[in-house]
């Protein structure tokens, strides 16, 4: 049997890791600035992570959620305190997509309407409904393309009053990424983020804050939207949660009624996830990492904003987007081939995309940052 293809691979075999490098089966070391998406956040093989999950396994690695399990309730207590939404109420699954598929339905459970506004440039998934609400015509199959879903413009305040003025009684939810990742790191505006939350009350709609790739300290905030004083109805997590462990989360308001079966999963939540997800919460508050994203992601834009070939930055914390005057992708493959650092791109061709752990170190920065020099400055130009 071989594998269904469908991702363009480097050549390059990554078998060890540690903190912010990787070693291939060749013994060549790696810099990661791009942490496969967004979801190394404290690190490859952290010491305590790895006790952590060491631990468990000695233990018990997994039961269905038919049974009491403790760890769910300390990660829930945790994501709470350092999250600021400790009112609120967790359900644990697998990935975004899943996340984001059980908040789209339970908006649609809590005001029983069907139609979903999303935004241009936007990604939440490839499952069925996610990938509806993804702005991406080539990954959406036919079976997945309805009409209750609506594309309104991004940051687009006008079209935005528009779309509520004509559908507004039939609008369940709004779903928004708080910092737009494959999208080209977009960032809504204050003013933007405000009115779709006047909105969404006076029409009884849910909003939905995707915090997939933004939250979890990414931004400089827990979650991106945070630094907007807008409060979500619902707020989706994965990605850096679990630190590489597949985990994601769905943060739910009081408001909502839970029910016997009314969400469910065979994994979510398991004894390994919460293990991993307690981990991570523990050393970013323990070495705040929060406040080390402020720092390294100010520190990169400081270094690299006069090099020549790049447009504009587009920053929170250790999100950056860097557009440059053409294609980046030969200079993500100078940096992957000559100078051994991952980067990340978008859709956006333009734009090169950054997010290293959130506990990166300056003279890991440093790396990257005399790596970019070297390549803006010499091989673009010769």
């Amino acid at each position: 049997m071989n594998l269904f293809n469908v991702y363009p691979l480097f050549n390059i075999n990554p078998v060890k890791a540690q903190g912010s490098f990787l070693w291939d089966d060749k013994g060549e070391q790696y810099l990661d600035f791009y942490g496969g998406h967004a979801v190394i956040s404290i690190g490859h093989n952290h010491p305590y992570y790895q006790n952590k999950l060491k631990d468990q396994l000695e233990k018990i690695s997994f039961y269905s959620n038919s049974v009491q399990n403790e760890l769910q309730t300390e990660l829930a207590e945790k994501l709470g305190k350092l999250s600021g939404y400790e009112d609120y109420n967790l359900f644990l699954c697998n990935s975004g997509a899943e996340a984001n598929e059980n908040a789209l339905k339970l908006a649609s459970f809590h005001n029983g309407k069907s139609k979903v506004l999303y935004f241009s440039g936007s990604f939440h998934g490839r499952t069925s409904a996610a990938v509806s609400v993804t702005d991406n015509p080539k990954i959406v199959a036919p079976v997945n393309f309805s009409e209750r879903f609506i594309k309104s413009e991004w940051n687009d305040v006008q079209q935005l009053e528009e779309t509520f003025e004509k559908n507004g009684n039939e609008i369940s939810s709004v779903i928004i990424e708080g910092i737009q990742g494959v999208g080209g790191i977009m960032i809504p505006t204050p003013e933007f983020l405000s009115k779709i939350k006047e909105l969404c009350e006076k029409y009884g709609a849910v909003l939905i804050l995707d915090e997939v790739q933004s939250g979890y300290g990414r931004s400089g905030y827990f979650f991106a939207h945070q630094e907007f004083g807008v409060e979500a109805d619902i707020i989706t997590t994965a990605k850096g949660m679990g630190n590489g462990f597949p985990v994601g989360g769905v943060l739910i308001h009081p408001k909502f009624q839970a029910s016997n079966g009314l969400l469910g999963t065979t994994f979510g939540g398991n004894h390994l996830a919460c293990a991993a997800s307690i981990a991570v919460l523990d050393v970013m508050k323990d070495e705040n990492l929060i406040e080390n994203a402020q720092e390294m992601g100010e520190y990169i834009e400081n270094e690299i904003k006069d090099l020549p070939h790049i447009k504009s930055i587009r920053r929170k914390g250790l999100m950056i987007g860097i557009e440059l005057d053409r294609d980046c992708s030969e200079i993500r493959k100078s940096l992957l081939f000559d100078h051994h650092i991952f980067t990340g791109n978008s859709n956006d061709k333009t734009v090169l995309r950054i997010l290293p752990a959130l506990n990166i170190k300056k003279e890991e920065t440093d790396l990257f940052i005399n790596a970019l020099k070297v390549v803006l400055g010499k091989k673009i130009n010769n």
